[in-house]
This record gives structure tokens, sequence and C-alpha cells, in this order.
């Protein structure tokens, strides 16, 4: 069982024993690709963990991009999360319906809006459910909260500065992608995308990360993945992968194993593999 910490990760016995602190405020963070046939917010109105609200990715984004859920505008974010109720002063824990997929993705959020009084459950709702924890069905009665947003520009990367690292190597681009889709040997879900991968990068595919129970492994275990998948984590690490969800499970790992000078490429393989402008790599790195 991986150490419980409030800003990274906690255990279903951590969340267990806190769930009915006053300050307390859990997510479900549920988000599909297309092809899994399921539905987050459907699944969360059916059962959910005791006073959880439900986050919706694509919602919590930027609408004026064409990219799929980028990061909102900061006064986007605090609209909706003063909507949930979720302000100052409140320790966060978010979870998700697979065990570790989307909940990272918001959990990268409110990192990058200077929050860092949030956790991912670890092992998410299946795990939770495994161990026959409570479920209820009604969502909670929500008071306002203040909420300050402070957001830290360096743990987003555009583009141009992912194009610049990947020129100039002085950063470790790590793809969470599966080993097919980094190779170019397998299609991209998304039409109009080419095969292949951001020259110069790592593939460390997010699966690799985990156990099968889908906890995270352990920091010791983790930093054996991303050395086997030959990362320098002496330089700054950007992670990336096909829309800028599990390249969150990656920055997870990342601040796990105790380094803190990585950021996330926003627009991932959604934008560099639709653009024209910039080269891609197939094959091993």
């Amino acid at each position: 069982m991986a150490e419980d910490d409030p800003k990274t990760l906690v255990s279903t016995d951590w969340l267990g024993r806190h769930l009915k602190d006053p300050d307390l405020r859990v997510l479900d963070a549920s988000w599909y690709l297309p092809d899994a046939g399921r539905n987050g917010r459907a699944e969360y109105t059916e059962a959910h963990i005791p006073g959880a609200r439900f986050v919706d990715i694509d919602d919590l984004s930027d609408a004026r991009s064409d990219l799929p859920h980028m990061a909102p505008p900061v006064e986007k974010f605090m609209s909706r999360m003063r909507a949930m109720g979720v302000g100052d002063g409140h320790q966060v824990v978010v979870y998700d319906g697979v065990g570790m997929f989307s909940a990272a993705r918001i959990w990268w959020l409110f990192k990058l809006m200077g929050h860092d009084d949030i956790a991912v459950l670890d092992g998410g709702l299946p795990k939770w459910r495994a161990e026959d924890r409570p479920l209820e069905d009604m969502e909670p009665i929500v008071r306002d909260r203040h909420m300050t947003v402070r957001r830290r520009a360096q743990l987003v990367k555009d583009v141009t500065q992912v194009s610049s690292a990947s020129k100039l190597g002085d950063h470790e681009i790590l793809d969470a992608r599966s080993p097919g889709r980094f190779r170019g040997e397998e299609p991209e879900p998304r039409s109009g995308m080419r095969a292949g991968h951001i020259p110069g990068s790592r593939n460390v595919h997010y699966a690799t990360l985990l156990n099968e129970d889908g906890t995270l492994k352990a920091p010791d275990d983790l930093r054996a993945v991303f050395e086997a998948a030959g990362a320098d984590l002496s330089k700054p690490a950007i992670t990336t992968c096909g829309s800028g969800v599990t390249a969150a499970i990656l920055s997870l790992a990342l601040e796990r194993i105790g380094k803190t000078d990585h950021s996330l490429y926003d627009g991932s393989w959604s934008e560099w593999g639709a653009s024209p402008t910039v080269p891609v790599a197939t094959g091993d790195t």
C-alpha cells in the first residue's frame, strides 16, 4: 500500500477515516474515451462515494480552444469550484471509475491553479467498491466557498515550448500513450492525427506505473519504470499523451518520487499530431 500523502495520493483507508471531516471535499472525476461505452455523469448519479461532487473534465476546460479539455481560464475554474462548494481551506480527494485514469488530470489542474491540498484516491472507485465501502446516490448540499487562485504557469507547456525542448534536448519529454501509438504502429483514436511521437521523447505507458488493482506503484518501483524507459530524471520533465489526461498520471508519479520540476503539455498529441508544422518521429525512441 502506498504511503498516504494528502498532496499526492491517499488510500481508501485514509479516505474512510477522514470522510466526515468538515473541510474534506471529494470529487468524482470519472471520464472515459468514446469507445469505452461508459458515461461518468450517469455512473455518478447511480452511485458515488458519500459527499462526492461530480466534476466534468470536458466542462472544466477552455471553451475557446478547438482542442479537447484544455486547462480553463482562472475565472472559469474559480466559478466551477465555487458552484461545487470547493474553496480555500479544503482538503480535496479526487477519484475516478477506472481506478487511476482521469482523476490525475484534476489533481494536476488544481496544482496548476495553485492548490496543493489535493490527492488522488489510490485505486479509485473500483477499490472502494471492492472493499464494500459505503456509496450513495444523492448529490450533497452545496454551500459557496471562496477560492483563491494563483496560476503556476511553469506547470504547463504549449506547442512552441515543447518544440523548443524537442530540438534542444534540455527537457525529458515523457509520452504516456501505448507503445504501439508511440511507435506509429497503431491508428490514433482521433481523426486527422499523424501517427508517431514527438522527436526525442521517451515512451512511459501510464499502465506500466500501475499495479494490477489500478493502484499506483510504490516510489522505488515508479523510479525503476522511468529509468527502464531511458528517462534522464536529472532533466526537467514534460509529460504528454493523447489529450492531456493520462500525461497527468506521469506527473503524479514524478511527484511521488520527489521530482518536482515537471510540466504537462496540455495540447499533447491532439495538437502535435494534427499540426503540419512540427516533425513526427516513428519507431522506438
